[in-house]
């Protein structure tokens, strides 16, 4: 994509988070802000739901932070046609009906009277990202017919505004592209130009409308004609078209040096006759011929004829007089200076026009132009299209956004891959692509609109302030592409830069001096270098004279640990180059990239060269040709991490498929076989036949080898011949890691028939060395049933040369606390997810562990339970059914529960079972000043749960923020916004969602100080984070296998959360330091099933020694057993005799005997005696007797401190119940249960 300068980062958040969902000015539709607290009348008797408060008056609401561009999402993403993952259509809202929102919205100023806003906004359907420039005629800007010099030429729009003559005094400050035009023969346009009352080219036939300006300071939509007349010996005969596209039948066309080089055969394709013949100083001076091609001389204009006007050029000889007489005409009023050609009109007289059943009515890249009833506004609107950031409109669309933006008359220009605007910042003649274009990069067109405005008087009036670090190309850890170099660490730096610029936002000089409006929060150098000292918010301004221009910088809290932005660097060989940059982290998880600057990098110079970048970050490039293999070792402020660089790619076969014959077929839900085929691409390969007609619920047929295949080295991606049945497939190359965790890498739909080359990326952090499982096809929808046959052969990896990564820690987030901690809450709430099992088989051990499940939460006594999603695996009304049995019979009468759909509640198909059965998908309820706002995330999308549940929780937040009776909120659904593991193949699809979803929390945090969190599942996986503040707790699997190795969550079991009241003292604290983290209200406690517990540690422990203690839990029986380290993420409480400390040894009193240290998991002898250590983990406990023997000559002093205790959640007596248990403990690889 196109370098964007800046991204869109809305306006900043109102002291009180009062707003309602505005709907923008542009596509605006009354509306009422609806107060909704759904009645949760779910299980025997849910709790009754809290009346909302009405929502306050329509302030104006911030933009949440979106930034633009983003990548694709994952192929899980979407299907094939774009409708949401599950098959099920959205509601039918478009942007007609105008009920969506704007997310961000960024405005600048480019000259007097003209300015750019750009903007995103979500739909029911799709995501828009649209930019408009509003022109002011009447003060000076004027506009100018722009292209490359010859009417058959091609440039960029960005080309052609760099190198346009504005004319004396004036400046080029913005452009966007013009005409539609013979993109396939000619290049050349299809409508009229006309520049500075010159006619450059006629249009080709019937495309007469178009756009004008002048005479005086107004534009309008009007149809221009081309009038023209050749005397030839033997008569007049009207002369067809200038320069055009296209000849019209039976005409003659005339084409002079304006023309270019195109082949002038083509503007007569498909004709029977042709001839040309060539005229200079009104004499034919040539015999008539075909067509020709290249330039044109000066002074010849050349005459073009098909049919019969080829046979009136054929009788002409050389000699014979020749004369042309030719006009452009107006339909009404006088003739402009500059037109540009135009089509479909879109709002005539005010009144937007309706495409519908109309040609090009389909969603597209636009750009479009409209004018005041008086002609004195011109409104430029360009919609980006056909990305996974913006859908496009719809020409029905286009014009009521046309209309909305003020324009009374207005036309559709080339869209598509054409549509362009650039436009330069204040203080810059540089003109940038603002949009970005569909094909990825800026399109040739050959022509386009440049608006010009007068110089300025180059007197400096202010400055326009950034970081120089461009936030749209920024290191992020945020869902989407676009960092936060607006945040800083204490102790670190943010370069700043101030552009000058005149009365008319032209450049300016003069050196400003900076300064700070809150020099204890930091200090800015003459350099424009910010230094951070202390948390806080500062407005840094650059300043000379009476010119002025700021920004706003938050420092952070202080950095807790950094991390790359690509953990390995792969160069493809000597002459590639890579990049990665450094992001910081605080406590809450807030992130911002740090300087080059401020980065300590260690690796071998003889390897590579590793340089700073202008993206904030650093380039990296081999110093020799051979294949090499390093670590850079990056630091900062005494935080490191280590990425890995190799240089040199090798293909190596992993599997040739001559041993097709010994493959195994399975399926899930689908039948079919295979067998080895002679017809391989490389010889023998292996046939994959399928049948996906049994089922409307996900099915997969799988191809397994005769044992796992080894993969030496750590390769980047796989390579798959694949002979497509054009069915639309899904395939999944399934491979085991070193850990025995399962890596699913998925290829796109298989939607061609014949061979093709399919690659399978590894995600980064995968833990190698890998194997290949077996390889898949599958089909999620519902409503797609097809058998079908592909072929498989030569699976080959691409391998860089071998470098070791050293493990990096786990950030243990304090969310994640003990069954003390928990109970001492106000209040608390059980949740459960992911058993998956199917009525089919009511006795299966998955049904067990989902009854012991519910009897263990019963037993602890919550207010209510939380069923997170996916308790079935296929969605049919049999198993919905069996649910609601089974949570009665184990819950009872009196424990309310409410069940949350996942995507196994519908397996692909539609919702309506779940509602037939539990009632709505969404729901909103109050409990203990919590405010709960559940959303289906069955279609692994929020808007494919609809988008009105979107607009609830829009509103509710809203509402929470002005309601004194709700402390904190509460978001909980399935899916959640990202997902911990490295393949990141369980989280919300579309990544902007889930951007949109946590700056609302991050957003509703601060500027509220109330509580806000998130709870999902459907990762299989237990884990715990924070996000700019905000707490994310993914509940693991309560029946079905882990995804994950046993010490990175992949345990089964259930959560427990204790929630506090937020008191308003708590939430003006959190106000008043937004950086520190917001209020501490919520303690988790993960409880783990336990089939066993075992306590290793030493039987004795001499004074002043640290020695391991480490505690398993054991979880089922026989060769399927998982052996996991009580350890983050489980809860474990440490406890013991009287006479043993737990937390920090160095903080231990005399009366202790040994101090045991969770976030080290050591065991410090501090005087002899005897001590009994305990830990408990879900209820179970196992302990241990440790005799502390004296060493010779020592004292009985406190014994050294080893590390710190974590200091979370609420003190209890001498430590006990305190942390977690951190000690050492064996891996033991665990299966991941199928995709499907």
């Amino acid at each position: 994509m196109l370098k964007r300068r800046h991204v869109r980062t809305g306006r900043a958040w109102p002291p009180a988070f009062t707003g309602v969902a505005v709907l923008s000015p542009g596509l605006r539709r009354s509306a009422t802000a609806v107060a909704v607290c759904s009645a949760l009348a779910v299980g025997a008797a849910g709790p009754a739901a809290a009346g909302a408060a009405s929502p306050p008056g329509p302030l104006p609401r911030t933009s949440a932070r979106m930034l633009r561009p983003v990548s694709p999402p994952a192929p899980s993403a979407a299907d094939r046609t774009g409708a949401d993952p599950g098959g099920r259509s959205l509601e039918s809202f478009t942007v007609a009906d105008g009920d969506g929102f704007e997310t961000a919205r960024t405005s600048r100023p480019l000259a007097p009277g003209v300015e750019l806003n750009s903007y995103d906004r979500l739909e029911s359907d799709k995501w828009l990202r649209v930019d408009s420039l509003s022109v002011d005629l009447t003060r000076g800007t004027r506009v100018d017919y722009l292209h490359p010099g010859k009417v058959a030429a091609r440039r960029t729009v960005s080309q052609m505004a760099a190198e346009h003559d504005a004319g004396p005094g004036r400046r080029t400050v913005a452009a966007i592209n013009g005409d539609f035009f013979d993109i396939n023969q000619t290049g050349a346009p299809d409508g009229i130009a006309l520049r500075e009352g010159r006619l450059l080219n006629s249009s080709s036939t019937g495309h007469h409308r178009a756009l004008g300006f002048g005479p005086g300071d107004v534009g309008r939509v009007l149809r221009l004609y081309f009038d023209g007349t050749l005397t030839l010996p033997a008569g007049t005969r009207p002369l067809a078209a200038l320069n055009a596209a296209n000849v019209p039948a039976n005409g003659v066309g005339a084409y002079n040096a304006q023309w270019g080089e195109a082949d002038r055969a083509l503007t007569v394709d498909g004709a029977q006759r042709t001839a040309e013949v060539a005229v200079t100083d009104g004499r034919v001076t040539a015999p008539a011929g075909p067509p020709g091609k290249g330039p044109v001389p000066p002074g010849t204009t050349v005459l073009v004829g098909r049919d019969a006007g080829a046979d009136a050029l054929g009788a002409l000889a050389v000699g014979d007089p020749v004369t042309l007489e030719y006009r452009p005409r107006a339909a009404t009023g006088q003739v402009p200076r500059t037109a540009i050609g135009a089509n479909e009109l879109l709002v005539v007289d005010g009144v937007p026009v309706d495409h519908e059943g109309g040609g090009n009515n389909t969603a597209a890249p636009r750009t479009a132009v409209g004018f005041s009833r008086d002609g004195g506004i011109m409104r430029i609107l360009t919609v980006d299209g056909r990305q996974a950031d913006s859908g496009g409109v719809t020409l029905t669309e286009l014009a009521l956004m046309m209309r909305r933006a003020g324009a009374h008359n207005a036309v559709n220009l080339d869209g598509g891959g054409s549509s362009t605007l650039v436009a330069r910042e204040p203080g810059s003649d540089t003109v940038q692509v603002e949009n970005s274009p569909s094909d990825g990069t800026e399109r040739t067109v050959p022509n386009g609109l440049a608006l010009t405005a007068p110089d300025g008087s180059g007197e400096l009036r202010g400055y326009r302030v950034e970081t120089a670090v461009d936030p749209g190309t920024a290191p992020t850890a945020d869902p989407v592409r676009g960092g936060h170099p607006e945040r800083v660490f204490p102790g670190l730096t943010r370069r700043l830069t101030a552009a000058g610029y005149d009365e008319t936002y032209g450049p300016a000089g003069g050196t400003p001096r900076w300064y700070t409006d809150h020099p204890l929060v930091g200090r800015v150098g003459a350099d424009g270098v910010f230094t951070a000292r202390h948390s806080g918010d500062t407005h840094v301004t650059a300043r000379r004279g009476n010119a002025r221009g700021s920004i706003r910088l938050t420092v952070l809290d202080d950095l807790d640990r950094i991390r790359a932005s690509e953990p390995r660097v792969a160069l493809a060989d000597a002459e590639a180059s890579g990049r990665f940059g450094v992001l910081g982290f605080d406590a809450h998880g807030t992130s911002a990239p740090v300087e080059p600057a401020d980065v300590r990098l260690d690796y071998d110079r003889t390897l590579f060269d590793v340089a700073p970048d202008a993206e904030g970050g650093f380039t990296v490039r081999a110093r020799a040709a051979e294949p090499a293999a390093g670590r850079v070792t990056a630091t900062v402020a005494g935080r490191s991490t280590v990425i890995a660089v190799t240089v040199g790619l090798a293909a190596r076969e992993v599997a040739s498929f001559d041993d097709a014959g010994r493959w195994t077929f399975t399926a899930a839900r689908a039948s079919g076989s295979v067998a080895p085929t002679a017809d391989g691409r490389t010889g023998t390969g292996l046939d994959i036949a399928y049948d996906f007609t049994r089922s409307t619920a996900t099915r997969a047929a799988y191809a397994s080898p005769p044992g796992h295949i080894p993969v030496d080295g750590q390769p980047q991606s796989f390579g798959l011949w694949v002979n497509g049945d054009g069915n639309g497939a899904w395939p999944t190359l399934h491979l085991k890691d070193s850990a025995g965790s399962d890596q699913l890498l998925r290829g796109p739909y298989i939607t061609w028939t014949g061979w093709r080359h399919v690659e399978f990326a590894v995600p980064a952090g995968v833990s190698y060395p890998l194997r290949v499982h077996r390889f898949y096809l599958a089909e999620t929808a519902a409503n797609r049933s097809y058998t079908g046959r592909i072929v498989v052969d030569d699976l080959t990896a691409e391998v860089p040369p071998s470098v070791e990564l050293p493990a990096e820690p786990p950030h243990r987030d304090p969310l994640v606390g003990t069954a003390a901690g928990t109970r001492s809450r106000d209040w608390r709430f059980a949740v459960v997810s992911d058993a998956q099992f199917v009525a089919r088989s009511p006795d299966s051990p998955v049904v067990a562990q989902a009854r012991r499940t519910l009897r263990e939460i019963r037993a602890a006594r919550p207010d209510f339970v939380v069923v997170n999603g996916d308790l079935v695996d296929e969605g049919s009304p049999e198993d919905l059914a069996f649910a609601r049995t089974v949570l009665e019979e184990e819950l009872g009468g009196a424990l309310p529960w409410y069940y949350i759909p996942g995507n196994h509640e519908v397996m692909g198909g539609r919702i309506d079972n779940f509602v037939a059965e539990f009632g709505p998908a969404q729901r909103t309820f109050d409990h203990r000043g919590t405010r709960f706002v559940t959303l289906d995330t069955s279609s692994l999308a929020l808007r494919g749960g609809g988008f009105a549940q979107i607009r609830e929780l829009r509103e509710q937040l809203d509402a929470a923020a002005a309601d004194p009776r709700v402390g904190s909120v509460m978001v909980v659904q399935h899916v959640p916004p990202r997902d911990p593991t490295p393949q990141q193949a369980s989280q919300l699809g579309d990544r902007k969602e889930a951007a949109l979803l946590e700056s609302w929390l991050t957003a509703f945090r601060r500027a509220t100080g109330k509580g806000a969190a998130f709870i999902g599942g459907h990762v299989g996986t237990f884990h715990a984070e924070r996000v700019d503040g905000v707490p994310y707790l993914i509940n693991g699997n309560s029946g079905k296998a882990p995804s994950t190795p046993v010490d990175e969550g992949g345990f089964t079991g259930w959560s427990l959360v204790g929630v506090d009241r937020v008191s308003r003292a708590e939430q003006a604290a959190a106000r008043q330091s937004p950086w520190a983290g917001g209020p501490d209200w919520l303690t988790v406690q993960t409880r783990a099933h336990v089939d066993g517990l075992t306590l290793d540690a030493p039987a004795s422990l001499p004074v002043a020694t640290g020695e391991p203690v480490t505690a398993v839990v054991r979880q089922g029986q026989g060769a399927a057993v998982r052996e996991v380290p009580a350890r983050f993420p489980m809860s474990a409480d440490w406890s013991g005799s009287p006479n043993v400390y737990v937390g920090d040894p160095g903080r231990a009193g005399p009366r202790y005997i040994a101090a045991y240290d969770p976030s080290t998991g050591l065991l410090t002898g501090l005087r002899p005696g005897t001590v009994m250590l305990a830990v408990t983990v879900n209820g179970t406990r196992a302990e241990s007797r440790v005799v502390v023997a004296a060493s010779a000559g020592h004292g009985y002093g406190p014994a050294p401190g080893h590390g710190h205790a974590l200091g979370h959640g609420h003190g209890h007596g001498h430590g006990y119940g305190y942390g977690y248990g951190y000690g050492p403990a064996p891996a033991h690889p665990q299966s991941r249960a199928p995709a499907a």
